[in-house]
C-alpha cells in the first residue's frame, strides 16, 4: 500500500486507515449508544467541513488556470481568422495521403453589400447648401441668366420686411371666394406698396451643368425664371370661366419680353392645367417652337396647396374671337382644302380662288403633329368626334358631341398667330391627355396631313426622346417634384414614347412625307 503525495489524499488516506478500524471497535463496545452515536456524528462533521473546503479551493485553481489560457487561444483564433479570404471564398479541404480530407474550421462572416443608387441626370447633381432669405426686388438682366442657376442675394429693404406677413396694399386686386387663398411665408412684405416673394439663393429653374440644354434658348431660360422667381405685383382675374388669373410681374426686364402694360405679365392657370408645362418642353424638344414659355409655379396665390402653370402673355399675339378663341375663323371643311392647296409653299402666292389664309402650309402639319402626341382636341376636334369622350371632357360638358354628323360645319378653335407673324401659329392652351388607351387615340387629327417635320420625326426616330425630356422637365424644380419625380415623370414619358411609335407606324403604313421645314 503506497503513501500519496499530495496533501489532501494524504489525509483521506490516514483517516481512512486509523480512524476506520477504531469507528469499528467503538461501535462494537459496551459503551452507550447515545455517547457513541456523538462520538460518530462528529467525526462525520469534520471529514464533511474537511471536503468541502478542498473542492473551493480546487474550483478557485481551475478558473485561474483558464484565465491564463484565454489570451493564448484568442491568439491562435486571430491567426486562423486572418488566413480567411475577405471575399466570402474558401479554398478547398486539404487531401491526405490516405485519401483522407482535413476539414478546415469555417468562420462564417457576414458582409453588407453597398446600396445600389438610382442612375443620375447629366449635370443635375444639386451642391448643398444652406438657404438664405432676404426680401429684394428681382432685377432681370441678361448676363445674370446665362450661367449656373444661383443668384447673389441681396440685402433686405428693411428691418421689419423680414418678418412673416401678408399685404393687401398697393395695387394688389382682391379675388374673392374659394379656393384661391393668400399664404403667410417667410420673406413677404407686411407693409409697402407692392407684394414680394421669398428671395431665396437658388433659383427654381435648375441648372447644375455649365449650360441649358441646347434645345432651349438663352431667352426661354430668362423667361421661364422671370415666372418662375418674379415678384407678383398684382393678381387680375381674366375669365370666370375657365378660372385663369393674370399676374402682374414686378422687376425691370429686358426689351426681349413683353409686357401687359408697364410690367410683365404670366397667366396662371388651374393645377389640373399642369400638362402645358410638359407641353412646352416637348415643343421645344422636338424643334417645333410655337408654344409660349411656361413653368409651374407655386406662389401666394395657390389652389388647395397644389401649384399651377404659369405662360408668359404675349401682347403681339393677333386679337381672338369671343367663341373660338380663334384669329382665324376656320371650319373642318375649309380647313381640309387649305391642306389641299398648299398655300405659300414654297414661296408661291396663292391664287384667290383658293381661299388661302396667311398662315403657312407647314404649320398644319407642325400642328397635327403636336396635338396627336399630347391629344389635345381642342383645336382640330373641338366636337370630339375622332375617339370616345368623357363625362369631365369639354365638349361632353358643352353638349358638342351629338354635333358630329356634320363635320365639315365644326368651328376649329384655338388658331392664333402673331400680328407681326402671320405666317406661324403659336399653340396656345396645349392641355394634353395622358390617361387615354392606345385604342382610343384621335386620328382625326392626322386626316389630310401629307407631310411631317423632318427634325420632330427624326427626334421620335433617336430613342433618345426619354433622355431629353427627363433633362428638360428636370429644369422646373416645381413641376418635377408635383409629379413624383422622376418615377411619376417616366410613367408620362412612357405614354409619349408609345404614341411616338404609333405615329411612325402611321406615317409609314400612309406612305406620309417626312420632309424639312426650315421655310
Amino acid at each position: 500500500m503506497t503513501c500519496p503525495d499530495k496533501p489532501g489524499p494524504l489525509i483521506n488516506w490516514l483517516f481512512c486507515s486509523l480512524c476506520g478500524p477504531r469507528l469499528r471497535k467503538l461501535w462494537s463496545s459496551r459503551r452507550p449508544r447515545t455517547r457513541r452515536n456523538l462520538l460518530l456524528g462528529t467525526a462525520c462533521a469534520i471529514y464533511l467541513g474537511f471536503l468541502v473546503s478542498q473542492v473551493g479551493r480546487a474550483s478557485i485553481q481551475q478558473g485561474q488556470a483558464a484565465e491564463r489560457q484565454r489570451p493564448r487561444s484568442l491568439d491562435k483564433a486571430q491567426a486562423s481568422f486572418a488566413e480567411i479570404p475577405l471575399d466570402g471564398t474558401l479554398a478547398p479541404p486539404e487531401s491526405q495521403d490516405n485519401g483522407t480530407t482535413l476539414q478546415p474550421n469555417v468562420v462564417y462572416i457576414t458582409l453588407r453589400s453597398k446600396r445600389s443608387k438610382p442612375a443620375n441626370i447629366r449635370g443635375t447633381v444639386k451642391p448643398k447648401r444652406r438657404k438664405k432669405y432676404a426680401v429684394a426686388s428681382v432685377v432681370f438682366a441678361p448676363e445674370k441668366w446665362v450661367g449656373p442657376s444661383r443668384r447673389p442675394q441681396e440685402p433686405a429693404r428693411a428691418a421689419y420686411a423680414e418678418m412673416p406677413g401678408y399685404s393687401w396694399e398697393g395695387h394688389l386686386a382682391k379675388v374673392g371666394g374659394r379656393p384661391w387663398s393668400l399664404v403667410r411665408g417667410p420673406g413677404i412684405r407686411s407693409a409697402g406698396a407692392n407684394l414680394h416673394l421669398p428671395e431665396t439663393r437658388e433659383s427654381n429653374i435648375r441648372i447644375y451643368s455649365e449650360s441649358a440644354p441646347s434645345w432651349l434658348s438663352k431667352d426661354d431660360i430668362l423667361r421661364m425664371r422671370l415666372l418662375a422667381d418674379g415678384a407678383v405685383a398684382g393678381l387680375q382675374p381674366v375669365s370666370s370661366k375657365s378660372g385663369a388669373h393674370l399676374l402682374v410681374l414686378e422687376g425691370s426686364t429686358p426689351d426681349s419680353i413683353r409686357r401687359c402694360g408697364p410690367s410683365p405679365c404670366a397667366l396662371l392657370k388651374q393645377p389640373l392645367d399642369m400638362s402645358e408645362v410638359f407641353a412646352f418642353h416637348l415643343d421645344r424638344i422636338l424643334g417645333l417652337n410655337r408654344t409660349l414659355p411656361t413653368v409651374s409655379r407655386q406662389s401666394e396665390f395657390i389652389q388647395d396647396g397644389h401649384p399651377c402653370p404659369a405662360i408668359l402673355w404675349d401682347p403681339s399675339l393677333a386679337p381672338a374671337s369671343n367663341d373660338t378663341h380663334s384669329s382665324v375663323k376656320l371650319t373642318w371643311g375649309i380647313y381640309q382644302q387649305l391642306l389641299k392647296q398648299n398655300c405659300w409653299l414654297n414661296g408661291k402666292v396663292p391664287k384667290p380662288e383658293w381661299s388661302c389664309t396667311e398662315i403657312h402650309h407647314y404649320e398644319w402639319s407642325k400642328m397635327a403633329l403636336f396635338d396627336f402626341l399630347l391629344q389635345i382636341y381642342n383645336r382640330l376636334d373641338t366636337n370630339c368626334c375622332g375617339f370616345r369622350p368623357r363625362k369631365e371632357d369639354t365638349c361632353v360638358r358643352n353638349g358638342l358631341r351629338p354635333n358630329c354628323g356634320d363635320p365639315s360645319s365644326v368651328t376649329l378653335a384655338h388658331i392664333v398667330q402673331r400680328t407681326h407673324d402671320p405666317r406661324h401659329l403659336v399653340f396656345i392652351d396645349n392641355k394634353g391627355f395622358f390617361d387615354r388607351s392606345e385604342d382610343n387615340l384621335n386620328f382625326k387629327l392626322l386626316e389630310g396631313i401629307k407631310e411631317f417635320p423632318e427634325s420632330a420625326v427624326s427626334v421620335l426616330k433617336s430613342q433618345h426622346l426619354r433622355q431629353k425630356l427627363l433633362q428638360s422637365l428636370f429644369l422646373d424644380k416645381v413641376y418635377w417634384e408635383s409629379q413624383g419625380g422622376r418615377q411619376g415623370i417616366e410613367k408620362l414619358i412612357d405614354v409619349i414614347e408609345q404614341r411616338a411609335q404609333i405615329l411612325l407606324t402611321y406615317i409609314n403604313a400612309h406612305g406620309v412625307k417626312v420632309v424639312p421645314m426650315n421655310e
